[in-house]
């Protein structure tokens, strides 16, 4: 029980962490009518958060497996809550940068998949960790579905400055949560015969080997377009929206059922990594969303149009961790698994500073974003294929106690 409480604790800060990280976008037309920026500018400074975010992981990644995970998260959200904090008192393109794209996301960052499931990968047996890992995936998702209609709703009645301020004081409530979760796990015993764990090869060797590995490397690509694909959409679906002539509480409810579908979806995604191969979960996903993509640049654009899309791409959002951690665990144990998946996070939001920049690039050069959707359907279709190559162990029927 004290296993799950902890999953559960890390359920909630996550929840916190990625809730305010996922609805940033509904600040861009706001911070963009207050301080005469642009756009371009503003998604600059969003582009270099999708960067600093991934790039935080494998550092907070490798802080936790050296001195347990709780200081990295503790330093993660006081980071988030002072980027929120003085982000309302920037008024140059450096600034936002600075509070935004530096410290609003290296705290998020420190606090997010890397830490949190390489955590309750570390204090639970194998036979668990999919689930756990699904839990904890749902508590992101479920703190978007809280926050889109939240920050909205900060924004109308205090303005863009109030709901930023707010925001930093409900980060600081995830304190508490890291407490639980601090310090080093007691070794977790096998429960399967023919599970052996690898053996203890130190930091880097493990890091060399898997950045020599095939498997690793097309793991990185796929997740390479899971995060081009999420941060075009939490930046600039508020402006699509805007562009359909459609009121911009489509653009928070959009977002908060995405959140909530991804609820649904990130608890299946951790059952399936239990029963399936991942990289076969990995590839549905990526292929569904080639073709909800196509579905909706041939749909009328109304507001059930923007709900059903967010339906349907909410399902795999951000459900494609469980099973791509679930890659990561299999090929090289759980010792140093906040490290490597932290890498694997890092190229996520490589494709994430790509889809945030050039979405802003896009509508400011073009005034939409039709080439924006053909590129996340040109890379969603190559991140299905990239997965099948991929060396999986397969599913071994779990031993059941005599």
């Amino acid at each position: 029980m004290r296993q799950w409480g902890l999953v559960l604790a890390a359920a909630g800060l996550l929840a916190i962490t990625m809730g305010g990280r996922q609805t940033l976008g509904l600040f861009v037309s706001p911070i963009n009518t207050s301080t005469g920026l642009g756009i371009t500018a503003i998604s600059f400074a969003m582009a270099v958060a999708q960067f600093v975010w991934g790039a935080i992981q494998p550092v907070a990644g490798a802080v936790a497996d050296r001195y347990g995970p709780g200081r990295a998260l503790a330093v993660g959200i006081i980071l988030m809550a002072a980027g929120a904090a003085l982000t309302p008192m920037m008024h140059s393109s450096i600034g936002m940068v600075f509070s935004i794209g530096f410290l609003m996301a290296a705290g998020s960052g420190a606090g997010s998949f890397s830490v949190l499931i390489g955590a309750a990968s570390q204090r639970l047996p194998a036979h668990r960790r999919g689930m756990a890992s699904g839990v904890i995936n749902a508590g992101g998702s479920f703190g978007q579905f809280v926050f889109a209609p939240l920050m909205q709703k900060l924004i109308g009645v205090f303005g863009w400055m109030g709901a930023m301020y707010s925001l930093a004081v409900i980060t600081l409530v995830a304190l508490p949560m890291a407490r639980l979760l601090r310090g080093r796990p007691a070794p977790v015993a096998s429960v399967s015969a023919t599970e052996a764990p690898p053996p203890e090869r130190g930091m880097r060797a493990t890091l060399s080997d898997a950045f020599r590995d095939r498997s690793y490397l097309l793991v990185h690509a796929g997740f390479f377009t899971c995060g081009f694909h999420i941060a075009f959409l939490v930046t600039h679906l508020p402006g699509e929206v805007d562009l359909c002539g459609l009121p911009a509480q489509v653009a928070s409810w959009s977002l908060a059922i995405i959140g909530l579908a991804n609820i649904v979806g990130s608890l299946y995604a951790g059952w399936c990594v239990q029963h399936y191969r991942s990289k076969y979960i990995l590839f549905w996903m990526y292929a569904s969303r080639a073709v909800l993509v196509a579905l909706y640049l041939l749909a009328p654009k109304t507001e059930m149009t923007f709900y059903i899309f967010a339906a349907g791409l909410g399902f795999t959002w951000l459900a494609t961790v469980p099973p791509t951690a679930g890659v990561v665990g299999k090929l090289f144990g759980t010792r140093y698994l906040a490290t490597l998946f932290g890498m694997t996070l890092l190229s996520h939001q490589i494709g994430g500073f790509l889809g945030a920049w050039l979405g802003g690039i896009a509508i400011t050069q073009t005034g939409d974003y039709q080439w924006m959707w053909y590129a996340d359907i040109a890379l969603a279709a190559l991140a299905a294929v990239a997965n099948l190559p991929i060396r999986e162990p397969r599913i071994e029927p779990r031993l059941q106690p005599a």
